[in-house]
C-alpha cells in the first residue's frame, strides 16, 4: 500500500483495514513502519474529524468519585468542608486553584480539564 495522507472517509476506512491487516508485525520490518505511519496518520485524522472536547469539570470529578467510590465526605478531606463540596458538585461555587490542585492529586482528573468554564 502506497502510503498518503487521509483527506476522505474512505481513505480512511482504508487505512483502519489496512493496519488491522498489519497490526500484528514484527518489530524492525517493512510492516512495523507501515503500522507506525499509518497509525500516526489515523490518529491525526481522527483528531481533525472526530475531535473530543474536555467533559465538563463537574461531570469529570462526579464521574472520577462514582469510580472511586468516593463520598461527598471522602472529597471534604480533599477540599474543606462536606457543605463546600456540595455546592461545587451543585455548581453554587466555582473550584479555586487550590482546589484544582487537590483534586488533580486525589481525583487523577488533569488541571486541563479541572480548570474549564462551567
Amino acid at each position: 500500500m502506497q502510503i498518503k495522507v487521509i483527506k476522505t472517509e474512505k481513505q480512511y476506512q482504508e487505512a483502519l483495514d489496512r493496519m488491522e491487516e498489519i497490526f500484528d508485525s514484527k518489530k524492525n520490518s517493512n510492516h512495523a513502519d507501515e503500522l507506525e505511519l499509518l497509525a500516526f496518520l489515523i490518529e491525526k485524522y481522527e483528531n481533525e474529524h472526530y475531535a473530543i472536547d474536555f467533559p465538563d469539570p463537574i461531570e469529570a470529578i462526579k464521574f472520577r468519585m462514582d469510580q472511586l467510590g468516593f463520598k461527598q465526605k471522602d472529597l471534604a478531606l480533599a477540599i474543606g468542608l462536606k457543605s463546600r463540596v456540595s455546592e461545587i458538585l451543585n455548581r453554587k461555587r466555582k473550584l479555586t486553584i487550590d482546589m484544582v490542585r487537590k483534586l488533580n492529586a486525589t481525583l487523577g482528573i488533569p488541571t486541563d480539564v479541572l480548570i474549564r468554564e462551567y
